[in-house]
């Protein structure tokens, strides 16, 4: 009986110790981001968005958050079914400046009225993300 009871609280400790590094694992929040921000998007969260991107917010070198909050209000009343499909991503923090990390992506934005989609269009993505306390936060974004 003992060694169950030490077994268990030695299997609990070592669940303890990995949930805490995933937690502090930089990598690992940026792709948590990453993801939540295209939840947020498929499921039209103007403010969950909006939560996500730092004050100092720049698209495409000129456009800002209140850009983006028009852009995403006029998507979301035009097209009742938003959908964002990530083809392929990729992100890291970068080496020397663990502050800053990066994400490239092939995404395609797709909008339905009903269930066919009537509206598609893909771009290639690169976003750049700034740690603000322990959360990432989406500070510049480009598209072609």
């Amino acid at each position: 009986m003992p060694t169950r009871i030490f077994a268990l609280a030695l299997l609990m400790f070592c669940t303890l110790l990995a949930g805490c590094g995933a937690k502090d694992d930089p990598q690992a929040a940026l792709e948590a981001a990453v993801q939540q921000l295209q939840d947020n998007l498929e499921a039209k969260q103007n403010s969950a968005v909006l939560d996500q991107l730092h004050p100092q917010f720049s698209a495409q070198g000129e456009f800002d958050r209140e850009w983006a909050q028009r852009t995403m209000l006029l998507l979301f009343m035009r097209h009742k079914n938003v959908e964002v499909l990530a083809l392929s991503k990729a992100s890291y923090v970068h080496e020397t400046y663990r502050e800053k990390g990066f994400t490239e992506a092939q995404v395609a934005l797709v909008g339905a009225e009903s269930l066919i989609p009537d509206s598609a269009r893909h771009f290639t993505v690169e976003m750049e993300w700034w740690l603000e306390g322990d959360e990432w936060k989406l500070a510049r974004l480009k598209w072609q």
